[in-house]
């Protein structure tokens, strides 16, 4: 009954709104968390001279310039469960040019230098709380920058229902609402992890979406139905990311200096900025 008399009502509002013509009221937008919000002053513009300057002599120019290709590393901490072994798999067969190593009691500031003898790009590693991934930390060789993110929602390509299958084709990247500054950097550190010439015939695409400061990551393949439909097959894995610090060079827990850092007070308002 009570959707029925709702109905009616937006029915006799619609009329009363097309027999008023150009007089009508305007449409009332809906109060909502994403409508509240206050946008960032801080939102890029790609053609902004400033921002090129920037980007031109920042740390990920080397890879942006292609004088560099991705070579990732991909480690845990110590002892890592069956899960986070599983997750760490996962993310060598998405990512193309990585490889795992495991610590072995190793300390990461040892890590590092060892990594940039070798020539990697980029180390991932993968933290983890009562046997389920809870942390991913990201740090850009040989000068950084560092991202610190809370993992969750870590779902595996076995707990995925008609998960397609993986080819070894390079993926397409999608990167959505990275568009403050915050946003742009951690935009782009995601972007040196992927080659980049990505093999269209292989349909492979990794998406990361920024929605109100949570990032979600999916891998899908699509396929074309006709002229008009495209089909999604998700291959897994599926995770979301909430960042916590970003800091300048390499990881550095006790002296690294922190040009971000997540202010849990400031961010749980409805009204609060895009941080990314």
């Amino acid at each position: 009954m009570f959707t029925q008399a709702k109905l009616k009502e937006k029915q006799r509002k619609k009329k009363e709104a097309e027999s008023m013509g150009e007089e009508a009221p305007p449409k009332q937008v809906p109060k909502t968390i994403e409508s509240m919000r206050v946008k960032d002053e801080t939102m890029v513009n790609k053609e902004d001279t400033e921002v090129m300057l920037d980007e031109a002599q920042d740390e990920l120019a080397t890879y942006f310039n292609r004088e560099t290709s991705p070579q990732i590393l991909i480690t845990t901490c110590d002892r890592p469960c069956l899960r986070t072994n599983k997750f760490c798999k996962e993310l060598k067969l998405t990512i193309p040019n990585s490889e795992i190593k495991y610590r072995r009691g190793l300390d990461l500031k040892k890590i590092i230098p060892q990594a940039k003898e070798r020539g990697y790009t980029d180390i991932i590693i993968v933290n983890e709380d009562r046997k389920e991934p809870n942390g991913l930390v990201i740090t850009h060789l040989p000068e950084g920058p560092t991202l610190h993110f809370k993992l969750s929602s870590v779902r595996l390509t076995t707990e995925i229902k008609r998960v397609g299958e993986m080819s070894k084709h390079k993926p397409e990247l999608i990167l959505n609402n990275f568009g403050t500054r915050l946003g742009h950097s951690v935009g782009r550190v995601f972007a040196s992890l992927f080659p980049h010439d990505p093999q269209f015939q292989g349909r492979r695409v990794v998406t990361f979406h920024n929605q109100r400061d949570f990032i979600f990551f999916r891998h899908h393949r699509y396929v074309f139905r006709n002229n008009k439909r495209v089909g999604l097959k998700d291959l897994g894995p599926r995770f979301t990311l909430k960042l916590r610090s970003l800091q300048k060079g390499t990881f550095d827990s006790k002296y690294g200096e922190y040009e971000w850092v997540h202010k849990r007070k400031e961010m749980e308002t409805s009204r609060r900025k895009f941080s990314l």
